[in-house]
């Protein structure tokens, strides 16, 4: 099965290390990375979208960052 999962965080390190810890568990990059400012909390935000092929059967239940 394809997994897919879209990690969304402010413009930290922190979100850096979202996507590379993704990465080392497998996930792949997929599209461009989305770059906005959050009006409501004076931030820029970030997001960027990955993949994962696996074997099993999804279920809406699952824990996609478990994966």
């Amino acid at each position: 099965m394809k997994l897919y999962r879209f990690l969304s965080g402010d413009d930290t390190s922190a979100f850096c290390h979202k996507v590379t810890a993704a990465l080392n568990k497998g996930w792949v990059l997929h599209g461009s990375p989305t770059y906005s400012y959050d009006h409501a909390n004076g931030v820029m935000r970030c997001g960027q979208a990955v993949v994962k092929d696996t074997e099993g059967t999804y279920t809406p239940d699952m824990k996609l960052g478990e994966q």
